[in-house]
């Protein structure tokens, strides 16, 4: 038997080769070196939005409030030294004393201010304006009879201050001021039936004194 020859052998291989790729264009299969892989779509990028900052307002400090006032006695001079000016404070109302220590002299009271401020007035018009310097001095003017005057008075210390005694002696109604300055020296006027005159001194620690041969008591001054 003869083999098949080298020709009859490549034309079966062609033929072979036809067949299929025939049974690949109908059956839809791909072959391995035909094969195809599809790209992955690239994830699309993500947009980043930066928040803005907030901007944090600093927060306004807070106003100093201002210093509580405080109960206590203050006493001084005018300006051109010719007088005295003694002012009592206690919860909010104050009490003050004008005195040249001889003939003129005014009793003022009012109101004292959260801010230390203060508008006393007395009689025949009289008014003195004030403010309180830190619990420490009143700085302020009385204006009395036609009269402008400046003063300062300072914070009370021990035995010194506003101090008041009313009687009647010998059938005349006494009304009595006296301001105690811090070094010691008195003012004051003691008026009898409307007749004003010098005061003798008191006992500061104790208040005594005696008018017209009778002795009185001088007491502090509050409102």
């Amino acid at each position: 038997m003869k083999r098949p020859g080298p020709l009859l052998t490549l034309l079966a291989g062609l033929l072979f080769g036809l067949f299929m790729l025939t049974l690949n264009a109908t059956t839809g299969t791909k072959t391995a070196s035909s094969s195809y892989q599809e790209k992955s779509p690239s994830p699309a990028p993500t947009r980043t939005t930066a928040s803005p900052t907030a901007t944090v307002s600093p927060s306004p400090s807070p106003s100093p409030s201002p210093a509580k006032i405080a109960d206590a006695s203050y006493a001084g001079r005018t300006d051109d030294d010719s007088s005295s000016v003694a002012v009592s404070v206690r919860d909010g109302r104050a009490i003050a004393y004008f005195c040249d220590g001889h003939s003129k002299e005014s009793w003022l009271k009012g109101p004292v201010q959260p801010d230390g401020s203060m508008k006393l007035t007395g009689s025949h018009g009289a008014v003195l304006n004030g403010t309180l310097q830190d619990n420490r001095r009143i700085r302020g003017s009385v204006d009395l009879d036609g009269g402008h005057y400046a003063f300062t008075a300072q914070r009370a210390v021990k035995g010194s201050g506003l101090y008041r005694a009313t009687a009647t002696v010998r059938g005349a109604k006494v009304d009595g001021g006296w301001i105690v300055l811090a070094d010691g020296r008195q003012v004051g006027i003691v008026d009898r039936d409307g007749k004003p005159s010098a005061a003798p001194r008191i006992d500061p620690e104790t208040g005594a004194v005696t008018v017209d041969g009778q002795q009185l008591t001088a007491s502090p001054v509050v409102p």
